[in-house]
């Protein structure tokens, strides 16, 4: 059955290689190929020395996991132009061996995936844990006394942490009635008290621990910070019933207290979101699924298992390839920046596009296509630009709009170069913050943009049932009620009409007309509360423009109120 299952895996994996090496390789000469491989190995170097070196993590551990996935991916693209292989996290200090091989866990990608898995397992004895979100750690007992702690390491040699093990008092000194040897295997995990992981995310929780064993010495404070979770006890006894007892016998109750039964995907559903959504002592990144019964601990590889595999939440950030960069300008002149992005999931959301947030900004990250940035969610639902991972060693490029063209009292024609501001002049006339029309978005104005019904702000005012018609798509009965739509606006407060065209915030409802307000002096404005300097000089700026004013005419002949 397992060399089955491991015969499904492999014919899958060599299918995806083929797919990958047929539609997903980058379109690259070899030159540009060793340009860019050398560049992604070069920052994940630079990862990983701030990582075990420095104690920091530049980047997410979802976004680290996909750049070394994207590096491997192009590795076999480019095998010739591939670069030398990354040296391992923990191969900073000392190669001890390990007494037991870490094998790591192969990740399934979905519902579907599991339930295959279990399927090809007999769905009998099986076993789900949380995926705790630490360090592996390896710990020897002779005669019930801690002999020697170990990092993962390339999974047979990792890094002596035997000196840091004794001042962390989650991990036990000694192990009561414990056998004459004992091997185990569990995650050094950051406390957090009530951690919700899909409301908290990660919060940095493994970087924070790989930062506190990477420091020369350990302070008490970070220690105390530190918890255990074993989640494995590769020389106890064959079935996993007898070894949960004989953890809790030597104190290890937490390795009982999340290890259950399972025997259908929907209990493994139900443990999932269990820990998931529910207060835990630390961040898990995913659940565990393993097989009671396995071979014995003398024959295990530092290579993923076929009795245990780990199904991953969803990412609360991603690494994303740039496709193009947009400019949006809004209303009031302001550019902003959009990436279109090769689509990414994120929990439940698929995001294909982010905003930079400033021009300022973009300029200062020079973000061009073909990078690949993180994205992360703002408050678990926003699609929010984190940083840029790395750069495309080829610069394409990108010209912004000018911003000297654009500002507050710019734009009141779909002329060239003004087609974005224009259309969100309209779209703020006609929204909630000015004249309330119903049945009016970007895409209606847009509609009669193109139909060249519409090239000043007001020339809507004055637009028939049958000249609408004419819009693609409209239709009669459309047509009709747009045009009661628009007839019904002549008769907003005056208040509300200079909202609509955009007046400075600071004017209040029950003030004079067009003609007394357009009349006043910044010091006349500074009389009001809540005015300052500034406002009362863009006061003045709004009545004192030429097509500001050319619009407040244009409703005086329509008979606005107030003009």
């Amino acid at each position: 059955m397992h060399k089955g299952w491991f015969s499904l895996v492999a014919g899958i994996a060599l299918s995806i290689a083929g797919v990958t090496r047929a539609a997903d390789c980058p379109d690259w000469s070899p030159a540009r190929a060793r340009q860019e491989l050398a560049a992604l190995h070069d920052r994940l170097d630079g990862w990983n020395h701030a990582y075990r070196v420095e104690g920091q993590s530049p980047v997410s551990d979802a976004v680290y996991d996909q750049a070394m996935q994207r590096l491997a991916a192009w590795r076999r693209c480019f095998p010739a132009q591939a670069p030398a292989p990354l040296a391992h996290l923990a191969d900073a200090s000392g190669r001890i061996r390990s007494p037991v091989a870490q094998t790591g866990l192969a990740k399934l990608p979905d519902a579907a995936a599991v339930g295959a898995w279990m399927h090809a397992h007999g769905d009998r004895d099986l076993w789900v844990q949380p995926k705790a979100d630490g360090v592996a750690v390896t710990l020897l007992y002779v005669d019930g006394q801690l002999r020697q702690a170990s990092s993962r390491g390339d999974g047979l040699h990792g890094s002596d942490w035997t000196a840091l093990a004794q001042r962390i008092d989650a991990i036990p000194k000694r192990l009561p009635h414990a056998p004459a040897r004992v091997v185990l295997q569990g995650e050094l995990y950051w406390r957090l008290p009530s951690h919700v992981q899909a409301d908290d995310g990660g919060a940095n929780a493994r970087s924070a621990v790989a930062g506190a064993l990477a420091r020369d010495t350990l302070d008490a404070d970070s220690a105390a910070q530190i918890g255990l979770f074993v989640w494995d006890w590769p020389s106890g006894p064959a079935d996993m019933p007898s070894r949960l007892a004989g953890l809790a016998a030597m104190g290890l109750a937490d390795s009982v207290a999340y290890t259950r039964p399972v025997a259908t995907l929907d209990d493994v559903k139900q443990w999932r979101e269990q820990w998931y959504r529910h207060a835990m002592p630390f961040a898990a990144d995913g659940t565990v699924l393993r097989q009671g019964h396995r071979p014995p601990a003398a024959t295990w590889q530092a290579a993923p298992p076929d009795w245990a595999v780990a199904w991953k939440y969803p990412a609360a950030s991603a690494l994303a390839e740039v496709r193009a960069v947009d400019f949006t300008v809004g209303r009031s002149g302001r550019i902003t920046p959009v990436l279109e992005l090769e689509p990414v999931q994120l929990d439940d959301h698929r995001v294909q596009r982010v905003s930079v947030g400033s021009l300022k900004r973009w300029q200062q990250l020079d973000i061009r296509p073909g990078d690949q940035v993180e994205v992360v969610l703002a408050g678990l639902t926003i699609p929010r630009l984190q940083s840029v991972a790395w750069r495309t060693q080829r610069r394409a490029p990108v010209t912004p709009p000018d911003p000297r063209a654009h500002g507050p009292l710019s734009c009141w024609q779909a002329t060239p170069g003004c087609e974005q501001q224009f259309r969100a002049r309209l779209v703020w006339l006609g929204g909630r913050q000015g004249l309330q029309l119903e049945g009016l978005g970007a895409d209606t104005w847009q509609a009669l943009i193109d139909a060249g019904l519409v090239h000043r702000l007001l020339d809507w005012m004055s637009l028939t049932p049958e000249r609408l018609a004419t819009v693609p798509g409209l239709g009669a009965g459309r047509a009709a009620a747009l045009a009661q739509t628009f007839a019904d606006a002549r008769d907003r407060p005056f208040a509300r009409w200079l909202q609509a065209l955009g007046v400075p915030s600071g004017v209040a409802a029950g003030l004079p007309d067009w003609a007394a307000l357009s009349a006043r002096g910044a010091s006349d404005w500074q009389v009001l509360a809540g005015i300052g300097a500034g406002r009362a000089n863009q006061l003045v700026a709004f009545f004192a423009c030429p097509e500001v004013r050319a619009q407040a005419a244009r409703l005086h002949a329509a008979g606005v109120q107030g003009f």
